[in-house]
């Protein structure tokens, strides 16, 4: 069985419209961005009263370590770390955001 490879691009595409959302910034294009978005979001969404913040941190802290890795395998590691993190919890934390917001 092969493993699927995670890119910085395909993270991208899954969270940032959420995220951009919580910042209420545009989408962001590079991993510089959605780390940046996450460290916004994460905060906002504790001040919401909104549960997962903290691994919304972790694993925006994994995306640093891919990002100025060097190492190409524990980069994809690092990916695959923030993925597992942020794919349960990104979509419900917005919506419960957006329903906190009145949106």
């Amino acid at each position: 069985m092969t493993a699927t490879v995670l890119t910085a691009e395909t993270l991208i595409s899954r969270y940032a419209t959420d995220l951009a959302y919580v910042a209420q910034e545009p989408p962001a294009t590079d991993l510089a961005a959605l780390i940046s978005q996450l460290d916004t979001a994460a905060p906002r969404y504790e001040a919401a009263g909104i549960n997962g913040h903290e691994d919304l941190e972790t694993a925006s802290s994994y995306l640093d370590e891919a990002l100025h890795g060097t190492d190409e395998t524990s980069r994809d590691v690092f990916l695959r770390r923030a993925d597992e993190l942020l794919r349960p919890l990104v979509g419900d934390m917005t919506q419960e955001y957006r329903t906190a917001a009145g949106d």
